[in-house]
C-alpha cells in the first residue's frame, strides 16, 4: 500500500536502460542471448530444472558485474526528486542501483539480485552475505536456495502493489524502458486519465493511446536530470 504524504506523487518506471548505463547488461541483445547464453536457459523455471549449475553461475556473475557497477547520474536524479515529491519507483531491474543512489522507495517487480529464496518455500528469503548461490546452499528446512528472480512464466507478485501506485500519480515518469515486457509495460495504462507522463529513452515506446505524454529522446544520464530539473523549478 502507498503510504501517506502531502507531497504529490511521481511514480517512475525503470528498465534496462538505466542500468545499462551504469555498464550492465540489458536483459536481451539483438541476437536473442544474454551475456551469451539463451533466456529460456537462465531465466525460467524448465532451464533451473535443466542445468540449476548453470543458473546459479550466471547469477553469481550477474551479482558480481552489479557489485562493480556504480550508480548514475539518472539514479542520482531521481533521488533529487524527493525533496519536492513522493517518489515510488517501480523497477524492471533486479541490480540495487537506485538503493546505492539514495532513493528511499523502491518497489522490484522482477525480484532481487542480492536474495536468496528456498525453491520450496517462497516466503523463506534471504538477504544474501556473497555474491555468489551454490548447489548445496539450502534453506532452513533443507531445500536448495535459487535467486530471488521472478522468471518467465513466474506471477509478478509485486504488480498489485505497483498497480495501486499507479493509479494514485500525479506524474508518471517511464526511464530507459522499451514497453515490451508485460505485465511491467501496462502499468502506465492505470496512471489516472490526464496524468503528466514523461518517457526517457532514446527510442519512442508505444504510447499512442494516452495523452499528455512528453517524448525525451535521450539515455537516462541525460534526459532524467533534465526532466527532474524542470519539475523541481516548476513545483
Amino acid at each position: 500500500m502507498s503510504f501517506a504524504s502531502s507531497k504529490p506523487k511521481i511514480v517512475v518506471l525503470t528498465g534496462a536502460g538505466i542500468s545499462a548505463e551504469s555498464g550492465l547488461a540489458t536483459f536481451r541483445g539483438s541476437d536473442g542471448l544474454w551475456e551469451g547464453h539463451r533466456v529460456e536457459d537462465v531465466a525460467s523455471p524448465e532451464g533451473w530444472a535443466r542445468n540449476p549449475e548453470l543458473v546459479l553461475e550466471f547469477y553469481n556473475q550477474r551479482r558480481k558485474a552489479a557489485r562493480a557497477a556504480q550508480p548514475n547520474e539518472g539514479h542520482r536524479a531521481l533521488v533529487a526528486l524527493e525533496q519536492s515529491f513522493e517518489v515510488v519507483i517501480v523497477t524492471q531491474n533486479v541490480d540495487d542501483l537506485h538503493e546505492r543512489a539514495g532513493s528511499s522507495h523502491v518497489i522490484h517487480l522482477h525480484g532481487k539480485l542480492f536474495e536468496s529464496r528456498s525453491t520450496r518455500y517462497e516466503e523463506l528469503v534471504y538477504p544474501m552475505t556473497t555474491d555468489r548461490i551454490e548447489l548445496g546452499d539450502c534453506c532452513e528446512k533443507g531445500h536448495q536456495l535459487r535467486p530471488n528472480i521472478v522468471w518467465f512464466g513466474e506471477a509478478v507478485l509485486l504488480m498489485e502493489r505497483a498497480i495501486e501506485e499507479a493509479a494514485t500519480a500525479a506524474i508518471f515518469m517511464v526511464v530507459g524502458t522499451s514497453l515490451q515486457v508485460y505485465p511491467a509495460a501496462g502499468l502506465v495504462n492505470y496512471a489516472p486519465s490526464g496524468c503528466p507522463i514523461y518517457v526517457i529513452d532514446p527510442t519512442q515506446p508505444p504510447l499512442t493511446t494516452r495523452r499528455n505524454v512528453h517524448f525525451i529522446a535521450e539515455p537516462a544520464s541525460l534526459g532524467v536530470p533534465r526532466v527532474v530539473t524542470q519539475l523541481l523549478a516548476e513545483a
